[in-house]
Parts: structure tokens; sequence; C-alpha cells
């Protein structure tokens, strides 16, 4: 048997299997319910591999989910009238990635690129403009830099924003603490420019989900719904995506605290089927880029949340994706996502 017949052998049954008890929501899609595409990246590329077809939104409408994240697959007239075309017909909302000015001549490219969204029918824009703070920097030298250099990025993109009128939602990315950030959006004091709310980034710097709801929910655009399950390991914790009621996360409170504030926020899915992350506390490292007086990271809050790994052992092993063929991969992430998207519709009314 072919590679590429075992990939089509195990992507020819998804869509029935992940929708599973939910025929329903298939003709009356929920529109609060969207994925992110990093929760299905491995599902798309077995698909692609085995020359089946890879297309997220389509994914999406076979699911009965009402929204989705992506990215236009070009900004000439006719392919964005293509997209909102299908968009439409399917009856769905779209958040859309695009790359933020990076100086102020960019800011004509990025002009056009947000009119091209706006007319594609974007709900919103999503920028994750960090990596993984205790891994990209070695120093807090850096670290602020990059911060500062991201601070004149939006504020360039503002004006565009507010003059096409579209909010744009940037992304907790392990970047920044939520009161670093929180302090920011208040500074740039914007209706266009607000958070793409992810419910488990910020925990990897050391925060209690609580005080990440608390400190980001006001400017919350959109967000990325997921669970968080914990794991003690040598040099710290580990940090995983598990489907939805299997974390450490009350994802009931977040839902109802979000939908309280904004009544017509989108939850994007983001259930990644990986490795866990290695949060290293106990590195030296991983305390470079805090300061005491410009970011401080408190010992009181790393110890809530070695409290909260301590307290919440894993419900089952954390998800592994090494020594899995593709195939096996793909099986996992499906499943992953059956499993969220039901527990979604039963339990957060999504």
């Amino acid at each position: 048997m072919t590679r590429r017949t075992l990939l089509s052998a195990a992507l020819a049954s998804v869509p029935a299997v992940l929708s599973r008890g939910s025929a329903a929501a298939a003709t009356e899609p929920n529109l609060s319910l969207g994925a992110a595409p990093t929760g299905f990246g491995i599902h798309l590329r077995a698909a692609r591999e085995a020359h089946q077809p890879a297309d997220l939104i389509d994914l999406c409408h076979q699911l009965g989910l009402g929204g989705v994240e992506t990215r236009l697959p070009a900004e000439d007239a006719a392919a964005v009238r293509a997209f909102r075309r299908k968009l439409d017909a399917y009856g769905m909302r779209v958040i859309l990635n695009t790359a933020l000015p990076r100086d102020a001549a960019d800011v004509e490219r990025f002009d056009a690129s947000v009119k091209a969204c706006k007319e594609a029918g974007a709900y919103s824009l999503h920028a994750a403009m960090t990596q993984r703070r205790y891994e990209e920097f070695d120093t807090f030298a850096a670290f602020k830099a990059k911060f500062e250099q991201c601070q004149k990025q939006i504020e360039l993109a503002e004006p565009v924003l507010r003059e096409n009128r579209l909010r744009l939602g940037i992304e907790n990315h392990k970047g920044w603490r939520s009161a670093e950030q929180a302090a920011w959006m208040r500074r740039v004091d914007s209706e266009w420019v607000g958070v793409h709310l992810d419910f488990g980034n910020n925990i990897s710097l050391c925060e209690v989900p609580a005080e990440t709801l608390e400190n980001l929910a006001p400017y919350a655009v959109a967000c990325h719904l997921k669970d968080m399950a914990v794991q003690n390991y040598q040099d710290g914790f580990l940090l995983s995506e598990v489907p939805l009621g299997e974390g450490v996360l009350d994802l009931p409170l977040w839902v109802r605290t979000l939908r309280a504030r904004h009544p017509e926020i989108v939850f994007d899915l983001e259930t990644i089927t990986r490795n866990p992350l290695q949060i290293p506390v106990f590195t030296k490292k991983y305390w470079a880029t805090f300061d005491d007086s410009y970011s401080p990271l408190p010992g009181r809050d790393l110890a809530q949340v070695l409290e909260i790994v301590r307290e919440n052992p894993p419900k089952s092993p954390l998800p592994h994706v090494t020594g899995l063929s593709l195939p096996e991969q793909a099986r996992l992430e499906d499943e992953n996502n059956r499993k969220s998207i039901e527990y979604a519709r039963a339990n957060l009314r999504l």
C-alpha cells in the first residue's frame, strides 16, 4: 500500500467522524464557533499529500462551524470576490491574517491589504507578533527592542484600520504578560485595535488563567478557544493543548465572561495536536527577559502556577506526535477536534 493510499484511507471518513452527532449544525452553522488553522494543520497537510481537497473553509463548513481564521489566497479583485462568494454561500464569518506594516514605506501596501480583507467580508484581522518570549530572546534588551518595534508597527497600522473601520486583534502569543499587553492597549486607546485572546498561552508566562482573563477580556476582539493540561518535568513544567474539558481551564467562565462583554465574539477552536511545550522556569534563560521595573514577574506568580501544575495532573497522557506516521497524526488531531467540538456544543452553547 502506497503512502498516498494510506493517507487517503485515513482521511476518507474524517468529515463524518468529526461531525458525529451534529447533523443539525451542518445545515445551520453556529456563527460563534470557528476554527484556527493551527488546530487543523496536520489534517490539511495529510490531505494535500494524498491529493485530496485541503481547504480549511470547506472543512469548517462540513463540520458545521460558522467561522474560520485564515488568509486570503490572493488580493486581486477577482480572487477577493470569489472568496467572499464562498463564505456567503456557506453563511460563515471570517477572521483574516495579513502582514502588518514593517515601516512607514510599507503603510500603502498594508492599506491595500486591509481594503481587500474588508471587501472579503472580514469580521476582524488577527496578528501574532511574537514567538515564545523565553525561546526567542536571550536578554531583556532584545525583548524590549522587539516590544518597542511591535508598538511602532501598531502606531502605523491604527490610522489605516480606523479609516477602513476594520478591527485588529493582537494575539497574546507567549510574548507579553497580560498586564503588559493591557497597558499597551490603554496607550493605543483605539476601538480598532484590541486583543485576539488565546485562552491558554499566558500560562507559559507564569500567569494564572483568571488573571489573563481579567486583564485582557475588556480588549477582546476574537479569541482562540482551547484547553490546557500541565505536567512537571525536570526544568519546569509541560504545557499542552488537550480536548476541551480535559484541561485546567474554567471554560464556561471564560465563555460567559467574553460573551457578556462582546456578544458577537467569535470563538476559534485551536486544539493544536503536537508534543507538549517545555516551559523551562527553572533555567536562567527563561528569566532573562524579565526586569523588575519594566517587565516584572513576581515570585508569587511562579508559585501559583506551580501549584496549578502540582494539583492538576493530566487526566490522560499528554498528546505526542513524535514517532507517529502522518496518517496517525492526522487521526489523533481529528479525534481531538471531534471531542472539542462535541464539548463546545454540549457544554458551552457554541
